[in-house]
């Protein structure tokens, strides 16, 4: 069978992917996110004869189909970035490739999961779909941790990349820097201020020097707030730090330099809060299942799905910690976060098969 054919499949695939683009669903709009997930939850009971589960976890709604106790996990996500309105039209076809706010990122995937699970054994495999991984999984990594702890396996439906999955992912470090200064007046007498802008600049530089290219280690100064008014020496000045790594004792070293971080003037205050929020997704945690995967592809007929070593983190940095894990098992296409965010429609069917054989050879 040519696995790129139209087909009944493929059409109903897309037909639920645009309803699940359609209820849009923004990770700080909590009624938007129980509204796609009870959407998701109808779209089972059509797709595999189960209507998923809603459940809640930390006060936020979570689709849950199959083992509560799964030996594998299929794990995605029904939330996006884009803020209710973002596209217009919400959705349209191209051609071969499907656009709208959170197809390709990651809602396409739900929907290849969703159809995988038809051909799977829900005493042993379930499909999980959390609503708060856009802002960093504070309500669902617990629940992601404890149910990887006891599978076999988890599967990422994170979008692929040109096509590829993801074997390694960096970890992500967030942190909020505070520096407290004192008032004066900017032109009669500055001198008796203590300047949170020039303090602060000083500690973009420090920031700035504790970068890694070699080891793939990143520190972003990235939203800077200073100042009141333009003639006012600033009191307060905040900066929000992204810092990223392949590897975790350079995210170690990283964490402990923000901290010792002191501005330069005796009298200002800082503040250092964060840390370390996923840790990386090392190699050692996808390279057997990467094996399996392309010894499946090659059964089917389908070719080197090929892999890719990735900047972003996903919730299977969670996972990664406690079994094996492979990712950006979602859509094919391009845009996550974008504009021109999109999806192969010809992938949708053939991505899907590929999952149900993949679980299969774990289980066997």
């Amino acid at each position: 069978m040519n696995l790129r054919q139209t087909s009944p499949v493929r059409d109903a695939m897309l037909e639920d992917l645009r309803a699940l683009v359609e209820c849009e669903s923004p990770t700080d709009d909590l009624a938007a996110c129980k509204r796609v997930v009870e959407l998701a939850a109808e779209i089972s009971k059509r797709v595999t004869g189960a209507k998923g589960d809603v459940v809640e976890e930390g006060g936020r709604p979570v689709f849950w189909l199959g083992s509560k106790s799964p030996k594998v996990l299929l794990l995605a996500l029904l939330d996006t970035v884009w803020p209710i309105g973002s596209f217009t039209p919400l959705w349209r076809v191209e051609g071969d490739l499907a656009r709208g706010p959170g197809c390709f990122d990651m809602k396409a995937g739900f929907i290849q999961a969703l159809y995988a699970m038809k051909d799977l054994d829900r005493n042993q495999v379930a499909l999980v779909a959390t609503t708060d991984e856009e802002t960093g999984s504070a309500t669902s990594r617990a629940l992601i941790e404890r149910l990887s702890k006891s599978a076999k396996a988890v599967l990422v439906f994170e979008a692929a990349i040109d096509g590829k999955v993801k074997i390694g992912r960096k970890g992500t470090s967030m942190y909020t820097i505070t520096l407290h200064g004192r008032a004066a007046h900017a032109g009669l007498e500055p001198e008796k201020g203590i300047n949170t802008t020039i303090e602060m600049a000083r500690i973009v530089e420090a920031l700035v020097k504790l970068e890694n290219q070699e080891l793939g280690t990143s520190v972003v100064p990235t939203v800077l707030k200073s100042g009141t008014t333009t003639n006012t020496v600033p009191a307060l000045a905040t900066l929000d730090v992204d810092s990223r790594s392949f590897s975790m004792a350079e995210m170690e070293r990283v964490k402990s330099a923000i901290y010792e971080l002191k501005p330069l003037h005796p009298q200002a205050r800082i503040e250092v809060i964060g840390g370390i929020n996923r840790p990386p997704l090392e190699k050692s945690s996808t390279e057997s299942l990467y094996e399996k995967l392309e010894n499946v592809a090659t059964k089917l007929g389908m070719g080197t799905i090929g892999s890719a070593v990735v900047g972003g983190a996903s919730d299977g940095n969670f996972a990664g910690i406690h079994t094996q894990v492979l990712d950006g098992l979602g859509a094919v296409g391009s845009g996550a976060h974008a504009l021109t965010e999109n999806i192969s429609i010809s992938d949708l069917e053939p991505r899907a098969r590929l999952v149900v054989e993949l679980v299969k050879e774990i289980l066997s």
